[in-house]
């Protein structure tokens, strides 16, 4: 059923994109009532607009808190135009109908992210707006609302080959949208009071599929605030999955002088170097797995220049992340149409909660954040120097692999990983067969495990491979095994406190 606009109420924060449709409005002989800012915003665009408070015969009060906050408003949205006694009720008190209502909210979370002042954020707490959406989406048979700027020109559009008429169908889809963002409006403000963090659903993305291609996806966020890309198709649900996880590894190396650079693959980093260049990073990460890196997606802390671009064009990826990149190196990555390139803003605003659906619920927990609590050395020697550095590298490193997980560095290079074992000794030769595959030398190699050895048999196993430095939590009622073979054999041992199970 087609309804056509005759009244608007129109009380907007952001005047963006607002004037082609007032004029259209305009155009349609549509009655415009509206609010201070508002109204002198309409009214400096040449077209007339009745004062809210000629409805309510009260002016704006309590320093504007209290504006449409009326029956005269609240019974013109509400109003059943097909309820005989509604009708009926809204002429004795000369209630107008409202056909079309245009409201967003006030800044509550930008205002959190400029300042701390408790005064200042409680009165980015909007009322009237939230009350007024809710009440035109839920009277959504009778009129349209609009809740969001980004609809004004989809709407303009509509008016116009509409002749300023809207269908049941679209007032209903509008309405879905106003429910969405007073809820997510809701959201922010819970978690402000509460200290949690509950996740928002907005800015919707669907998918072409999720992570097989008979499940649908979709992604809510806004990655606009966190990437800008530079090339290629749309970020599919694996794609964003792995980007997730590179850019949570490579934050790990924020604060990292030289170069670093990392290869993931489904949920898992499978290659990882530092190096003075970036061109001797990519190819010390490459050489660690250049099996797994096929089809990866690749990171790095460092401007990709030409010759880095040169040799990670020579294999298929899916998306590099950068924080920047030379004009000469993006000519050759985008040769490829496809290829994704990120280019990572920097402080992007990231989650610091994760969320799991599992039964009929979520499990929500902080993110896995630090290395290590404690550095206490148990073994029969201390590390040395170059030690130390590997073990605390190889500790971040095993910390994005899934459990049960076993890293193995040498030189700030992965060169070996078990990763998603059902036991500990399992990751261990699981990493041990990588190491062996590309030829590496274990001697000299450190390895971390991301929770405690319950036996001793991966302290034992790895040193007949070589290996002479262990890093791990500790925790376990038998350590005691683990630590007396490695005091027996002076190896070195460090446990951190800190266990990093990722499931």
């Amino acid at each position: 059923m087609q309804k056509k606009i005759q009244s608007a109420l129109i009380s907007v924060f952001y005047k963006d994109g607002l004037a082609p449709l007032v004029k259209q409005l305009q155009a349609q002989n549509v009655t415009i009532y509206s609010t201070g800012g508002t109204q002198k915003f309409i009214e400096e665009q040449g077209i007339s607009c009745i004062p809210v408070e000629n409805l309510t015969s009260y002016p704006s009060i309590l320093g504007g808190r209290v504006k449409t906050l009326h029956p005269c408003v609240f019974g013109g949205i509400l109003g059943r135009r097909d309820n005989e006694q509604d009708m009926q009720e809204m002429k004795e008190y000369k209630i107008p109908e409202i056909d079309l209502v245009i409201v967003d909210l006030y800044p509550f979370e930008e205002t959190l992210k400029q300042t701390d002042e408790e005064k200042k954020i409680i009165e980015k707490i909007d009322i009237g707006g939230p009350s007024m959406i809710r009440a035109a989406a839920k009277n959504h048979k009778d009129l349209v609302v609009i809740s969001d700027k980004e609809d004004y020109a989809g709407l303009v559009e509509l008016l116009q080959n509409q002749d300023g008429a809207t269908t049941l169908e679209q007032r209903r889809s509008y309405a879905a949208k106003a429910f969405e963002v007073a809820m997510n409006y809701d959201i922010a403000i819970s978690n402000y009071f509460n200290g949690t963090i509950l996740q928002p659903l907005k800015n919707r993305q669907v998918m072409r599929y999720g992570e097989n291609p008979h499940q649908q996806g979709s992604f809510f966020g806004d990655l606009d605030e966190v990437f800008v890309q530079l090339n290629g198709k749309a970020l599919s649900y694996n794609n964003l999955v792995d980007v997730d996880g590179a850019v949570q590894l490579a934050l790990e190396f924020k604060e990292e002088k030289e170069a670093v650079f990392a290869i993931f693959k489904h949920t898992n980093v499978c290659g990882i170097a530092i190096r003075p260049t970036l061109k001797e990073a990519w190819d010390a990460a490459l050489a660690g797995d250049p099996e797994s890196a096929f089809g990866g997606v690749i990171i790095t802390n460092k401007t990709v220049d030409k010759a880095t671009a040169d040799a990670i064009s020579e294999i298929f990826f899916e998306v590099l992340i950068a924080p920047a990149f030379d004009q000469e190196a993006l000519l050759v990555l985008k040769s490829k149409k496809n290829r994704i390139l990120l280019q990572i803003k920097e402080d992007a605003p990231l989650a610091k909660t994760s969320f799991k659906s599992i039964l009929n619920g979520t499990l929500v927990q902080d993110i896995d954040q630090g290395n290590y609590e404690k550095w206490e050395e148990v073994g029969g020697r201390a590390s040395t120097g170059d030690e130390k550095e590997n073990l605390r590298f190889a500790n971040l490193v095993c910390k994005h692999l899934k459990s049960n997980a076993i890293a193995l560095i040498k030189n700030k290079q992965l060169i070996g990983k078990g990763c998603g074992q059902t036991s500990r000794v399992d990751a261990l030769r699981h990493s041990i067969e990588k190491a062996r595959q590309f030829d590496f030398d274990l001697h000299g190699a450190v390895m971390a495990s991301d929770a405690f050895f319950p036996f001793d048999d991966c302290v034992k196993m790895a040193h007949g491979e070589g290996i002479e430095a262990i890093i791990q939590p500790g925790g376990s009622i038998r350590d005691k095994d683990s630590i007396a073979y490695c005091q027996q054999h002076n190896l070195a041992m460090v446990m951190t406190g800190q266990r990093h199970f990722k499931h």
